[in-house]
Formats: structure tokens, sequence, C-alpha cells
């Protein structure tokens, strides 16, 4: 079931005499990933990777010869694609085209179809975000024929993340993304997984891999030969029968692995965007709308990108036949070279495996702290569901590293093992390359640039290197319970509220937030309430609907303009339009002066210091990339460990920067801990002496940047990154990142705990 109860399906697709030994093949598919079962690189093989003698002959391929047992396979074997469609629901058309790729792999005996039955085995996922689905159907058939036919919901198409849950393949939050990994990747382990998507109107009408730079550094070589390969072959096809505007090596990088689990579990990704229409109607682009994105212009041919479509009309049937085309070529690419995808698969494993040399990174050392268990037990199992193996010293064999015993508490993660490179991506500290154009503009990635999952978690983790006469072996593997959620509503005697500002216009950091008090773990037994912007506008902010009364207010990261203005006039419907205008602000304000307290996250803390007149400025606010730049860094911070935001947290922590503001205090010569400003505060309702306690800031002698990328470091040092500002009997807390960042930075949970909960 998905996370709204909807029913989560998968189609497998082959010949009848495939379908009939799909536990045959699926085991062929097991052996191969895993090279340590035929004999590669002289290692233990886990127990978990075991069959019983009765079922399997593992016992046998592990004394054979790991490369004569894997051609006896490949000669037995399929490639096994797998095709998700719709994980971004407002893209209707990848879904709608699941059905007629399905129909026609059903009923079609053409031999182009016939090789592809018989040579691969199909696994299609229709929407890998069914409740979207329903969404954006219901909110279509809404206003169909009403002038706002064609826009999108105004609310997140999945539940809690809306687009970001294609952001979540290696925390694995999300219901849909456990289904996928569990009973798909790691289930089938695919050669080929082609991922359907859309994007904007007025660019390409298709794009295809390669990824243009960077690639990520454990991205293994023959996977980047692979969707290379396959790419351009689809992309050559598609132009020979006709089809234009298809671009490569542009707009969409392959560097982080929160969007690409298969490449680092063996599997090519093949991630195609096909321009969008209306949802499902129709739009004209001119030829002078097309604009360029980064890597071609769509009204130049170049050698990648070509033959120039020169506009019109663009349907919802345009749409998937560009999407069904393009998804046949590939599956008769993977069928025509089964063997040498399934030799590809295999060598990649083979090389995961092999004995590292004397000097060569051999594996991590993650820290067991008692006081981090359920944080660690979330870090652990995020790693057990991508299939990564823990060794730790708490069975009969004991774990020796670089020849001294590994302590008791502490995990050893080799990287020879099948999926040590997405372990290794996960933590060690990346360094964004510093990429700019010819102005000397910085190159934005598509994405994010940091992915450190244990700085991200707070987990300490060390590098082991490999020594002479270096001996590792086996401990037990964990074993851990699973996480409590401590999450309550409705329980007795449960804590005053906080209310959760959920505006007519969808934010995503929203959505995260909700979750985390929903489910993520380390919630602390909060219920919460969502208020919008006409309850805001009602001025009735001391309780919520069922009378419970209000400590906190949280405003997540959004920008100023959505919060104040909403959408638009004439853009939606009018209940949806207008924000929390002049009227929602001074229900804030008073409630604030009341005594209540009002938390902004990132870019909302700018609309606070705005409209509430805050002695506190923004210094970043206005300057150019070339100046200063942080596409989503994890950056370092110092905080003042005696105030009680920061209660039990470490003297320094992260702070996760994105368009996020760096506050400096009005007045002050620099920060200092626990360092207040008394400035005056003039308005039409209060004048007063305000204070301004900071709790964070980043440090003035050490780089702050810890893992990503960073331009004009200098201008943040000694800045502040969260501030306390009293005002009347309550207080504004400014964040100057994102606390609980896609549900993944647990390491500053416990500063968004803490400032809703109460001055003690």
């Amino acid at each position: 079931k998905s996370t709204m109860g909807a029913p989560f399906v998968y189609a497998t697709i082959s010949a009848p005499e495939n379908l009939s030994r799909l536990d045959e093949f699926r085991e062929i598919q097991r052996q191969l990933a895993d090279p340590r079962l035929l004999g590669a690189g002289n290692a233990r093989v886990p127990a978990r990777n075991r069959r019983d003698a009765r079922t399997s002959n593992a016992d046998e391929n592990v004394r054979a010869p790991s490369d004569r047992k894997a051609r006896a396979l490949i000669a037995r074997g399929k490639t096994i694609v797998l095709i998700t469609c719709g994980i971004h629901s407002t893209e209707v058309g990848s879904t709608l085209s699941s059905t007629l790729i399905a129909h026609r792999l059903a009923s079609s005996n053409e031999p182009e179809i016939q090789e592809i039955l018989r040579n691969t085995i199909i696994l299609l996922v229709p929407s890998l975000n069914p409740d979207g689905v329903d969404i954006v159907k219901n909110w279509y058939d809404k206003t169909l024929g009403t002038p706002y036919e064609g826009t999108e919901p105004p609310e997140l198409y999945h539940k809690y993340v809306g687009h970001d849950n294609n952001r979540d393949w290696y925390a694995f939050t999300q219901v849909e993304t456990q289904l996928t990994v569990d009973h798909l990747h790691n289930a089938w382990h695919p050669q080929v997984v082609h991922d359907i998507h859309q994007q904007g109107a007025f660019g390409s009408r298709l794009f295809l891999p390669p990824y243009m730079q960077p690639v990520e550094p454990n991205v293994p070589r023959k996977i980047i030969e692979g969707y290379t390969e396959l790419g351009n072959w689809m992309a050559g096809e598609m132009r020979k029968a006709g089809f234009q505007g298809i671009t490569t090596n542009s707009t969409y990088d392959a560097w982080t692995p929160a969007r690409a689990y298969s490449h680092y579990h063996g599997g090519v990704r093949i991630l195609s965007e096909t321009a969008s229409a209306r949802i499902a109607s129709p739009r004209t682009v001119k030829f002078e709308e097309l604009s360029s994105r980064e890597g071609y212009d769509p009204k130049k041919e170049s050698e990648n990108f070509g033959p120039v479509w020169r506009g019109g009309e663009w349907k919802l049937g345009d749409i998937t036949n560009y999407m069904t085309t393009a998804a046949f070529q590939l599956m008769k690419h993977a069928a025509q070279n089964r063997e040498r995808w399934l030799t590809r698969f295999y060598e990649i494993g083979k090389e995961a495996v092999r004995p590292r040399k004397d000097g060569e990174l051999s594996g991590f050392v993650v820290k067991r702290n008692k006081n981090q268990e359920q944080v660690l037990a979330f870090f652990v199992r995020a790693f057990e569901r991508a299939q990564i193996e823990f060794w730790s010293n708490d069975g009969p064999r004991k774990v020796l590293v670089g020849g001294r015993r590994l302590t008791t508490n502490d995990l050893f993660i080799p990287l020879q093992q099948p999926y040590g490179g997405f372990a290794k991506a996960l933590l060690e500290s990346q360094a964004y390359p510093n990429l700019k154009d010819k102005s000397g503009a910085p190159i934005p990635p598509y994405d994010v640039t940091a992915h450190t999952f244990s700085l991200l978690t707070g987990i300490s983790v060390n590098r082991v290197y490999l020594l002479p006469k270096y001996v590792v072996e086996r401990g037990r593997e964990t074993d851990f319970p699973d996480i409590a959620l401590s999450w309550r509503d409705g329980a007795p005697n449960e804590p005053p509220v906080a209310a959760l500002y959920r505006s007519s216009v969808p934010s995503m950091d929203e959505g995260w937030t909700r979750w985390i008090f929903e489910w993520g773990p380390m919630t602390q037994g909060w219920s919460y309430a969502s208020i919008g912007d006409k309850e805001i506008r009602s001025g009735e902010l001391a309780k919520d609907k069922r009378g419970r009364r209000l400590l906190a207010i949280i405003i997540p990261d959004q920008s100023p303009n959505a919060i104040l203005n909403g959408h638009r006039k004439g853009s939606m419907p009018e209940e949806y339009t207008g924000g929390l205008g002049e009227k929602g602000v001074k229900a804030l304000r008073e409630f604030v002066e009341a005594g209540g307290t009002l938390v902004c996250l990132n870019r909302a803390s700018s609309f606070a210091i705005e409209q509430f007149k805050l002695p506190v400025k923004n210094v970043v606010d206005g300057l150019p990339r070339t100046d200063f730049y942080v596409p989503g860094s994890i950056l370092r911070i110092e905080l003042d460990t005696s105030h009680p935001v920061a209660k039990g947290m470490p003297k320094e922590s992260i702070a996760w920067f994105e368009n996020s503001p760096v506050f400096e205090v009005a007045g002050s010569a620099g920060i200092l801990p626990a360092m207040s400003a008394q400035r005056e505060q003039k308005d039409a309702d209060n004048t007063s002496a305000v204070p301004v306690k900071i709790i964070a800031w980043y440090p003035r002698d050490k780089d702050p940047l810890l893992s990503g990328w960073l331009l004009g470091g200098d201008r943040l040092k000694g800045k502040a990154a969260l501030v306390e500002v009293s005002y009347g009997k309550g207080r504004i807390i400014l964040f100057g990142f994102r606390p609980q960042y896609r549900g993944q930075s647990l390491a500053t949970y416990p500063l968004l705990f803490n400032a809703i909960s109460g001055r003690n």
C-alpha cells in the first residue's frame, strides 16, 4: 500500500516460458550481483546471502572459478529492465505510457516485441506515487473547462514530500521508496532502469543520457559506459525515425545518489525527460519562446541537440509517443545485447568485491554512542536497506582493523562488498568541482551538492586504510531493533501543540516537517496542528481547533513573497490566493507579543525580518553568484550550548545551507557566544528594547565547508546562523538553515524540537 493506502503495483512482463521460471532467473541475478558467491574476491560470503543446499548450489559456487561459473549463468540469464513511471504526478504522460507499453508487449506478434519478451524480463511500475495520480486527476477534473485548467493542485502531490520523493533514494524515508527498493531493486538487481519523467515545456522535446558533468566519483566506470552507450543509441535511433528536439549530455547530471540508487547497485539508470503540456491539456509553443538550458540551445542544431523542433501545438499524445518510443528502443537494446548487459553487470560486482591493496581505503569504522542509539538505528536501517554489510564484535568472531581489535560498540563497513561504493559515497565528504562558465559565473548543479549521510545524522565515522599484514575477520552482522516512533496524537497529558503553517502555495519543507512529526525518528511526543492562511488571518491563534493552547507556530522554508502574498489573484481559484497578507502578519505579531514563539526556517526567516522589522540583516541577500554561492551544501556551525535551543547539542554541528540567509545583528561588530545586542525597534504598534541572542554562528577561523560546494566562504565567517529575538512577551527564532532537511539532518533535529518546546 502507498502512504495513503492506495494499491502499489507493478507488472512482470516476459515470454510465457520465462514467467514460468522467475525464481530461477532471480537466483541467477542474485549470484551475478554478488560475485563472492562464485568465488570472486576471496571474501567470506555473508550468511544472509547464502541459500540452503537443498535449493541452491551456493557452496559449489563459492569453490568454482568465478568467471567460468558467471559465463554459464550469463548464458542462461535474461536482461532485467525496470521501468518506473509517475514519481512526479503532474508528469501524467509516463503513467499513461505505462499502459501503452504493457498493452503492446502483451498483445503484439511483431518479431521485435517477441525478441524483447524472449531475452528480457520487464518490471513495469505504472506509478511510483499512486496517491499523486488521484490528487492531480481530481484537481484536473475540478478545473477542466475553467480558467485554471492545466494548473498544478494547491497541495503537495505526495502527501508529505511532493517532488522530493525522487530525492529519497539513500535515506529511504518514504513508503513508496521502501517498496520499490525492497521488492524490485533488491529482489531483481536490474541491469537497466528506465526512469520516465517530464520536464518544462520550453526546452528540448526529449532528454536522454549521457549526463552532463560532474558524475559522482563513486559511480563505477562501467555504469558510465553503459548509460552513455545506451542513451546515445536511443537518441540516434529516434532521430532516424524523425523525432525532433532531442538532447543528450545536457541539463541533468549524475552527481547525487539521492536520485540514482541503481548506479551504485550495478544498474544503468536511463533518465528520460519529455517536454510537458498543461497537465493533460494541449499547449501551443512558439519557436521564439524556446529557451536554452545548460548545455544546448533548442533553436540551434548542435552535436548534442537536434533536429530542431520549430514549435507548434504540443499534446499529451506527443508526450506518450516520445515516451513509448524511447522505452521500446531501450528494451530493444537490452534484448539484442543480453549477454553484454549481463557481463557488464557481473564485472561491476567483481570489481566491487576485489581484495584491497596495501595503503588503499578499506572501509569505515562507525562509532557507536549510547546517547545516539535511535539516530544510529535510523542510519543503520538505511544502509541495511541498501544491502550494505556491517560487521560488529558482539559475536563469536572478532573484527580486527589494522591488526587491532574493533571495540565492542563500534561497527565496521568494509568496502570489499558488492555495494561498498554506495557506502563510500554517503560516508565521505563531497568536493563538488568548481565549475564556471565563460563569464566566470558558477554553473549550477541540477540538484544539491552534498549527501554525506554521516554528517547529516551526526554519526562519527573514521576511514580505515589497508596496512601490511592487515587482517579482517567477520564479526556478527548487526541486529538493531526497529526504530520506535514516539509521535502521539490526542494522547492524555500531551504537551501544548505547535502549529505548522501550511501555505496555499505548497511547500515541500512543510511536508517534510509534517512527516517528521508523524513518522520521523527522534520526535518528542509532540502533537501538532496544521494552520493555513485563513486561520491565521482570522486572528484566533491562542488555541488550535481542538481547543489546545498553542505554544509555537512554525513557518517552514518558503520565499517571503509566497508566504505574504500566496498565489496572485486570477492564477488560482479565489480561496487559494492572497497568502497571509497584512491581517495574517498582524495576527502573528499579536501571537508573539502575547507570549507565543514564532519559529522561522531558512527563507521564512527573511519574511519575519521584513514584516516584524527585526534588527537582523541578511548579509548575503542580493549578492551575485560570482561573489557568493552555496547550492545545497553542509556547513560547519558553532553553538552556544548554554542556550535552551542548543540544549544537549555538541559545541560544533552542521547546517544544511540552500538558499539560506546569513545573519548579522544590527550594530554588532562580530559574533560571539551568547552575545546580545540591544536595539530599539520602532513600528506602528510598538517601541521597546529588543534583545537578540545568537545561538549558532559560522566559525571565524575554520573553513565553513564540510561537504559540497561553497563560493565566497569568507562572507560567512563569524556571522550568525541561528538567532533568538525577544518580541513583546514572546520570541522569534530565526533559522538560517533547514534543521530538518528532507528528513535526513537528524543532527539538527534537536534544535527544532528545543525551539518549539519552551524556554527551559
